[in-house]
């Protein structure tokens, strides 16, 4: 019993503390989702537009969360889940939607964005089942997933010149 309790309660602080966690849905890859925690569950907003992808998770369906270290960015627990999605309007939803909306960075929209996610988002908590998964010898480092969203360009061609100048007049 007491190795259940220190298991809960290690999945509990690490999840509250990471910004970020990783998310296995069924037949999709693992992706990085922004999430808060909000009694007992790590929830997330997406799947409209602007926000993050929730492909592969779907209501009922089980998870596999992956919690990283803030300071040090190493895994540090992970942990099965059960997907419960909330009716939108319900006092579940509000209650998780004013939780997140304190989280959401950079919103396009401000204040109108919880009518939108109430529109056209889904919001989701994923419940631990009490259940940890032993961490992984390798890395599991994996490919991102392919988008049309890129920043990737050639370097331009004088900017060597300017990194040198700056040393040089130090």
């Amino acid at each position: 019993m007491t190795s259940e309790l220190l298991e809960q309660a290690l999945v509990e602080e690490a999840t509250k503390k990471s910004g970020l966690v990783w998310v296995k849905g069924r037949g999709v890859p693992v992706r990085a989702l922004w999430h808060v925690w909000h009694e007992g569950a790590a929830c997330v907003v997406g799947d409209g537009p602007g926000e993050q992808p929730l492909t592969g998770l779907a209501d009922g369906d089980m998870a596999e969360v992956t919690v990283r270290s803030k300071d040090r960015g190493g895994r540090l627990v992970s942990w099965q889940a059960r997907v419960v999605e909330l009716a939108s309007g319900s006092e579940a939803w509000e209650a998780t939607v004013a939780e997140l909306k304190g989280k959401r960075l950079n919103a396009p929209d401000g204040e109108a964005m919880t009518g939108r996610w109430a529109r056209e988002c889904r919001v989701l908590r994923l419940e631990p089942t009490g259940a940890t998964t032993p961490l992984p010898e390798d890395s599991l480092a994996e490919a991102p997933v392919p988008t049309p969203a890129t920043t990737r360009q050639p370097v331009p061609a004088g900017l060597h010149r300017l990194l040198v100048k700056r040393k040089r007049h130090r």
